[in-house]
């Protein structure tokens, strides 16, 4: 811990001086900014996006799993706090939502998902939420949904840097130093993030305190451009996790484990603009290492550890005005090794067409998407998404889609019991989404359909458990969201809320599937005056099926938690913030994962430094 506090404090107090002697006569260019992932603005129109950042930033937790669970519809089985975190997106599975970095999807080779606690929020620009089937753009798992994480490089900015510090109850530490310099022809910027804590709370009512939680992760990106020329940028992206997490006990007398992890990104990007054509070609490499310590006293483990290169070329043709045509070709090579899966290696090559066209008041966008590979027969997947503006205030969008899953390398290869039959996942799905817009307010609703067929599962065959495609399962419900804003001279108030309602049944049991709340809401109020600021925020969770019965000894109660923050703006530009916030602010007694207790008030301390 005291070595990664140090790195952090030599990193800052080095990008400090060099801020300082540059950033008055840099300071009023103009600015240009690319983005990495350039689907989610140019094909998703169609569909509803939500993008996170900023202030949001600042009062979340590090992890990926607090920012979202108190700021999206997403539902999230969290083994404890900062433990493993599944999502739940439209009542799909962990697996079947994907989550992306830089428009390059990162689910794992080995079991297909992210666990959503090893992803510090801190070294990204932004992140998106993305409803619905994306499958056609993002590759397999985008089912439910799909979660962005994206870095920006901008030109003709000079400095910018940021220092965020935050301590806590638990011996909780979270801290995080970002820095960027750009001028007319490059651009850099790094940032820098660790969080750890003792995570030793109590149970509330109750004399039994989490042993066994404690969790360190640090983590580093830099990210470069440079213009060539007018008509040529060169970016290059890269991403450094490393983590250790014990796993908490549910009793005392368990033997105590643990497992580390450390990943690895980087990708190469060229753009070029060539009139009505804009070319696009990435190269990307990617390594996952995991090892699981069975006795964490001990030095034995089990490990796996995967490598990706992809290959992927864009080029986007504007055929009218408001008309534009993209194809795509992407080549994926995984080799993957583990204790229980012997050296195995697959290629996945894709190509995929999409068209958008607006007409006056009329846009819609179409893509299709084929995949070849020797693993499995992959279906042709499409999506056609269409939009009708009524007036200034009223839109309606219309989108259906086919998307898909594969097997991973556990499915495919786990020794003993993997299974190189198993066809992919597939559903076709349709979402019908309306969306009002005010001055001051605007509300949006949208109701989906998902019929998920071949889903995987691994039950015991004889005396070995494999995995078999069987579940045949319906996902339908509402998502909505509320926004107002209003602000009366110095007084500026927000509020923000959203609901969903989600049924998710197997269709051979007519069961509700396991950890799938049918209702979900969040709300937030903040109030600023001047340089305070105040806000509270809420989340209520209905109650879910820990098995798929409905014997009341495996439903979970639903829950109510809040949290409460104040901060106040100091500096002449009000470049310093300094905050505390509250947490479980009613010591609510809660679970989302059956005997994974959840901790109760606790308190934090916070400082954010712009300059």
């Amino acid at each position: 811990m005291k070595k990664g506090i140090l790195f952090l404090l030599i990193v800052f107090f080095s990008l400090s001086v060099i801020a300082q002697t540059k950033l008055d006569s840099v300071q009023q260019l103009e600015e240009v900014v690319l983005k990495a992932d350039r689907y989610l603005k140019t094909f998703t129109n169609t569909q509803k996006v939500q993008t996170l950042k900023d202030t949001v930033f600042s009062r979340s937790a590090p992890s990926l799993t607090q920012l979202l669970n108190y700021n999206s519809t997403l539902y999230f089985k969290e083994n404890g706090l900062g433990m493993v975190s599944s999502p739940s997106f439209r009542g799909t599975t962990a697996q079947q939502t994907a989550v992306a970095w830089n428009g390059i999807n990162i689910n794992s080779q080995f079991n297909g998902q992210t666990d959503f606690n090893t992803i510090n929020i801190r070294n990204f620009d932004g992140v998106s939420i993305r409803s619905g089937g994306g499958s056609v753009l993002y590759g397999s798992g985008a089912i439910g949904g799909s979660i962005h994480l994206n870095n920006n490089i901008s030109f003709n900015e000079g400095f910018n840097n940021s220092v965020y510090a935050n301590y806590g109850s638990f011996n909780t530490l979270d801290v995080g130093v970002k820095s960027g310099f750009s001028s007319k022809q490059f651009s850099v910027d790094v940032a820098v993030s660790r969080s750890s804590s003792d995570n030793d709370y109590d149970y509330v009512d109750s004399d039994k305190t989490n042993l066994n939680g404690a969790f360190y992760n640090q983590s580093i990106s830099a990210n470069f451009g440079y213009k060539i020329n007018a008509k040529n940028i060169l970016k290059f992206y890269s991403y450094l996790y490393d983590g250790e997490r014990e796993f908490s006990f549910i009793f005392p007398s368990e033997t105590p484990t643990k497992y580390q992890d450390l990943n690895s990104r980087n990708m190469l990007e060229w753009n070029g603009v060539y009139g009505k054509f804009v070319s696009t070609l990435k190269l990307a490499y990617l390594t996952e290492n995991y090892k699981y310590f069975a006795n964490s006293n001990l030095d034995t483990y089990s490990f796996g550890k995967a490598k990706t290169l992809i290959g992927k070329y864009d080029l986007s043709y504007r055929v009218f005005k408001d008309a534009m045509l993209q194809g795509v070709v992407d080549i994926t090579n995984t080799s993957g090794e583990g204790s229980s899966i012997d050296n195995n290696k697959r290629t996945i090559s894709s190509f995929s067409l999409l068209y958008k066209q607006q007409v006056k008041s009329f846009f819609y966008e179409a893509t299709i998407r084929k995949e070849v590979t020797n693993n499995y027969d992959s279906p042709l997947l499409y999506s056609l998404g269409l939009q009708y503006k009524f007036g200034n205030h009223y839109t309606l969008n219309i989108n259906g889609s086919k998307n898909f899953r594969i097997p991973t390398y556990n499915d495919l290869y786990w020794e003993g019991s993997g299974n190189v039959n198993l066809k992919p996942e597939t559903s076709q799905q349709i979402e019908i989404g309306n969306q009002l817009d005010f001055k001051h307010l605007s509300f949006s609703a949208t109701g989906f359909y998902n019929n998920i067929k071949d889903m995987i599962r691994w039950l015991p065959t004889g005396s070995v458990w494999q995995p078999v495609n069987t579940d045949h399962v319906e996902t339908y419900g509402v998502e909505s969201k509320l926004d107002f804003k209003y602000h009366i001279k110095e007084h500026q108030f927000s509020l923000g809320s959203s609901y969903a309602y989600t049924i998710s049944k197997n269709k051979q049991t007519n069961q509700q599937l396991t950890y799938v709340p049918k209702h979900k809401v969040t709300g937030l109020f903040n109030y600023q005056y001047k340089r305070a600021a105040l806000y509270y925020e809420t989340l209520y969770v209905g109650e879910v099926l820990t098995l798929e019965d409905d014997d009341p000894k495996y439903i979970l109660d639903a829950y109510l938690v809040s949290n409460m923050g104040l901060s106040y703006a100091l500096g002449k530009q009000k470049q310093f913030t300094v905050g505390t916030q509250i947490k479980n602010l009613y010591n609510k007694n809660y679970q989302s994962v059956a005997s994974r207790y959840m901790p109760g008030i606790n308190y934090n301390f916070y400082l954010n430094f712009n300059f």
